[in-house]
C-alpha cells in the first residue's frame, strides 16, 4: 500500500496543481465585476422626475449649468469635466435632514480628499437666503474644502430645473408653483460622462459607505 502511494505521489502533486490552476481560471472567467447602472428618467420614481422627462429611456445627462460658489466664483460643468462627483440639494437654515446630510457629505470628502478624480457639489434650494456670504459661513462651519466641494447658489429656476430635469432628485411641493419643492435626502453619483450612476440616502450611514464603495467601482471603468 505504501509503495502504491509512493509511486503515485508525484502524479497526485501534479494533479493537485493542475486542479488549482483550472479552478483559478474558471473563477476568473466566471467572476463578473460589478458595474453600476446608468439611470434614465423613465426608470426613476416619477415623483422625482419632471413630467417632461419621464418618457426618456436613454442618453440622459446632467445639463449645462452656471452657478456661484461659497467664494463668489462662477462654477460650471467645466469645473467638473472628466470628474466623478456626488451632488445633493440642501439649504443652510434647514434644521431637519440637512445637517445630517452635510456631515455625511463631509465624511465622503475625507475619503476623496487626495483623489483628483472625485469632487462634491451641493446646490442650495433657497438661493435668496443662501447668499455667497451665507454659504461661506456655512462652509467654514462645516469644514468644507474649497478644492473638493462647491456649495452653489444662483438662479432659483435654474437650480430647480437641474434638480427635477437633470438630477431627478426632488419632489414638487404641490402648491401650484413649479419652482417650489421639497428637497430630498438623495445623494446622486455622477460619472465623467455626466450620467447618473447611483442614488443614496444621504442620512443613512450604510448607504454612505455603499456610495464610497461605488465610487471605487466607478473609478475602475476609467482604468
Amino acid at each position: 500500500m505504501l509503495s502504491f502511494f509512493k509511486d503515485y505521489k508525484y502524479f497526485a502533486i501534479v494533479l493537485a496543481i493542475l486542479s488549482i490552476i483550472i479552478i483559478t481560471i474558471f473563477y476568473n472567467i466566471l467572476k463578473v465585476e460589478k458595474v453600476l447602472p446608468i439611470y434614465q428618467p423613465a426608470l426613476v420614481n416619477p415623483e422625482l422626475v419632471d413630467s417632461t422627462m419621464q418618457y426618456v429611456k436613454k442618453y440622459h445627462k446632467i445639463a449645462d449649468f452656471s452657478l456661484t460658489n461659497q467664494n463668489g466664483k462662477t462654477i460650471t460643468q467645466e469645473d467638473y469635466k472628466d470628474k466623478i462627483y456626488v451632488a445633493d440639494f440642501f439649504f443652510t437654515t434647514c434644521q431637519t435632514i440637512c445637517p445630517v446630510m452635510t456631515d455625511n457629505m463631509n465624511q465622503i470628502q475625507k475619503e476623496i480628499l487626495n483623489d483628483d478624480d472625485v469632487m462634491l457639489l451641493s446646490h442650495s434650494v433657497t438661493p435668496k437666503i443662501d447668499s455667497v456670504a451665507q454659504l461661506k459661513r456655512y462652509a467654514l462651519k462645516k469644514g468644507v474644502n474649497d478644492a473638493k466641494w462647491n456649495l452653489v447658489t444662483g438662479d432659483k429656476k435654474q437650480i430647480y430645473a437641474l434638480a427635477r430635469k437633470s438630477y431627478l432628485a426632488v419632489k414638487t411641493f404641490g402648491n401650484g408653483d413649479a419652482y417650489d419643492m421639497i428637497h430630498t435626502e438623495n445623494f446622486i453619483l455622477v460619472d465623467k460622462k455626466r450620467q447618473i450612476r447611483g442614488f443614496y440616502d444621504g442620512t443613512n450611514l450604510e448607504e454612505i459607505e455603499q456610495l464610497i464603495q461605488d465610487i471605487k467601482i466607478l473609478k475602475k471603468e476609467y482604468k
